[in-house]
């Protein structure tokens, strides 16, 4: 079982989410809508698509955190020191956190209801990213005042496997990292081949 000390784990998380907006902000906005929804070959996906991804994420779990903590608080729930993560939990987020060197430690298929269609309005689409890193970062801030290890939420792709408000934060920021790095990986071989290592 993962143990980290809550307050350097959220601060970790927001400095996480930070780089995240910022890589996107300065890497995509200046594509044009066609770039971003350019594909490298039928079977990968763009920019856009990547982004789209990290959105329906997005969608289901910022309001399911913002509800739990709302939810602790009201409760009079305390902070806690120290914050432990679940094998389950800790298994989700390492296996989705890429490598320092871009590569991830388990590939899988996206689930159904989570797969970005290919036309999309890409500014829409970066937009609606930008806006819920804002969010992301609001409800780690918010997780300061509250026991985000008692706090459980149902995952995504299945309703009777909860996980924690801290370990979805891993997973969710972990997950977002891993596309992000698959995002810079499509820019480098349409826009500029030159750098691909």
């Amino acid at each position: 079982m993962a143990r980290f000390h809550t307050s350097a784990l959220i601060n970790q998380l927001q400095s996480d989410v930070h780089t995240l907006s910022a890589i996107v902000q300065q890497d995509f906005s200046a594509l044009t809508a066609k770039q971003l929804c350019q594909q490298p070959t039928p079977e990968q996906w763009s920019i856009a698509q990547c982004l789209e991804h990290l959105n329906s994420y997005g969608l289901y779990y910022i309001p399911k955190i913002d509800e739990a903590l709302q939810r602790g608080i009201s409760a009079n729930l305390p902070t806690q020191e120290r914050f432990a993560s679940s094998w389950l939990g800790n298994y989700f987020a390492t296996s989705m956190k890429p490598g320092a060197d871009g590569t991830v430690p388990l590939k899988m298929k996206a689930f159904k209801n989570h797969t970005p269609s290919a036309e999309l309005d890409a500014q829409v689409v970066l937009q609606e990213f930008i806006k819920q890193q804002r969010q992301l970062n609001q409800l780690l801030e918010l997780s300061k005042r509250t026991d985000m290890g008692k706090l459980r939420i149902p995952i995504s792709i299945a309703s009777w496997i909860k996980l924690s408000v801290g370990d979805t934060f891993r997973f969710l920021v972990a997950h977002e990292q891993r596309h992000i790095v698959q995002a810079q990986r499509v820019y480098r071989s349409l826009f500029h081949p030159e750098v691909i290592r």
